[in-house]
């Protein structure tokens, strides 16, 4: 299923990253309950409701510095981080029971692209602005912007997975953004809405 969904999703898997891909569901499965993670509990939903959901993203990255902001056990960041590890991922997260999973999750699957931060996202300071700050954790695309807009260079992407999009949360966005564009995301085997808004800047040169 995982070799299927992400061939359907154009994302290239080597044997090795379907092994850490794997791993990370072998993971989930057993710390999910005690560090309470994430309700799924199956392994074929993680894959389609984990894996493939953060895989569906991937032709909208830009890189070589990304950010998962409020990455709660991983997501989207883990699984994008094995399928693209020449790009670096920083994933932040202010509960230190999740990012202590993500640290050990990180270090099991040998991900060497992968900086886990235990902060809230407006106090972090990073040495360098993102190319692309992503998220499927803020219930708010406009607290999204106002807490982790500034986490993205000029002319980066900011993305926010959603499900169903209502209209009102498009509009009255934080002053210097506005919406490109609300790609609806295709997750093979998940009969249920995803999308992708993806944001951009006005001052972008």
């Amino acid at each position: 299923m995982l070799q299927r969904g992400a061939a359907a999703l154009h994302v290239l898997l080597g044997a090795v990253q379907k092994e850490k891909l794997l791993g990370y569901v072998t993971l989930l499965m057993k710390w999910g309950g005690i560090y309470n993670l994430t309700a799924v509990r199956e392994p074929v939903d993680i894959v389609i409701r984990h894996l493939l959901d953060g895989l569906a993203t991937a032709r909208y990255l830009k890189g070589p510095n990304i950010i998962d902001v409020g990455t709660g056990a991983g997501l989207p960041g883990i699984p994008l981080a094995i399928a693209f590890p020449d790009l670096e991922f920083t994933l932040l997260d202010s509960v230190a029971k999740k990012t202590r999973f993500v640290l050990q999750a990180a270090g099991e699957l040998g991900l060497s692209n992968v900086l886990v931060r235990t902060m809230r996202v407006e106090n972090y300071r990073p040495p360098q602005l993102f190319d692309t700050v992503i998220t499927r954790a803020f219930a708010s695309i406009g607290d999204f912007l106002t807490v982790a807009g500034g986490l993205c260079r000029p002319c980066g992407s900011l993305l926010a997975m959603k499900g169903r999009i209502r209209e009102e949360e498009l509009e009255g966005l934080p002053k210097g953004f506005y919406v490109e564009e609300v790609a609806p995301l295709h997750v093979p085997g998940l009969d249920e809405e995803r999308h992708l808004v993806r944001i951009g800047r006005y001052f972008c040169p």
